[in-house]
């Protein structure tokens, strides 16, 4: 028994000291290597980190990534198929995180951030794990990304259709007419054009105007120059 004690005490104190030496390696100047190989060394750890960071930040980044679960799989991808931005005439594609992660780095990291709730909701409390349960909770995952779109003036949208762009004489004239007036009240693409690749949930309409109006009361965008059901009137007229 005490030959046991013994030798447990040696194997803590041999772990104690290990620990001790991996601290003074990492908190002191090295008297066995040079300035200049610590600082090579560090800047390839570097890289390594900054290269497999960045991997996983594109990987996550890729269709094939946003639809690895079948609740996107099953529901949005489905009602993405055959869309304008899926299959069109000119063959450029806008995929998932084209419209749904933005291109700019503070933005992005943000979004990844915010993404670790969808996890949750994926593994954890299975909020949409079911069609059911998707379609009730439609309404609100639409809100979300109509709030983001709408206090960013839909940056997603416009890193491809910019109205400074835009020739106005090349579009039907049905086209031309309200892009020229979204152009003049401050109108952004999302006030006309939500469901553009996915199934609008009922009464979405009024749902939008509520949101549009809270974010104004709250002082997130400006107040709106024209009303949005005037604005898709006109669009149908």
């Amino acid at each position: 028994m005490a030959d046991q004690d013994n030798h447990a005490q040696d194997n803590q104190a041999g772990k104690a000291g290990f620990l001790k030496r991996l601290w003074r390696f990492v908190s002191k100047p090295s008297v066995s290597y040079s300035l200049g190989f610590l600082t090579i060394g560090g800047f390839i750890v570097g890289i390594l980190f900054w290269g497999g960071f960045h991997w996983a930040l594109e990987l996550s980044n890729t269709e094939s990534f946003c639809i690895s679960c079948h609740e996107m799989e099953d529901n949005v991808y489905a009602e993405y198929q055959g869309t304008i931005h899926q299959n069109n005439r000119s063959g450029v594609r806008a995929t998932c995180p084209d419209c749904h992660v933005p291109k700019e780095w503070g933005a992005k990291m943000i979004r990844k951030i915010q993404a670790s709730k969808e996890l949750y909701g994926h593994f954890i409390t299975r909020s949409i794990w079911t069609e059911e349960k998707f379609k009730a909770e439609r309404i609100n995952l639409a809100t979300h990304e109509w709030a983001r779109m709408k206090k960013n003036d839909s940056q997603e949208c416009r890193n491809c259709h910019a109205f400074d762009f835009m020739d106005f004489t090349m579009q039907e004239n049905r086209a031309a007419d309200n892009h020229q007036k979204a152009l003049d009240d401050g109108m952004t693409c999302i006030d006309c054009h939500q469901g553009i690749a996915h199934d609008l949930p009922p009464d979405y309409l009024d749902a939008y105007r509520k949101l549009v109006a809270e974010m104004v009361k709250n002082g997130d965008i400006e107040p709106q120059k024209r009303d949005i059901e005037d604005a898709k009137a006109a669009m149908k007229k």
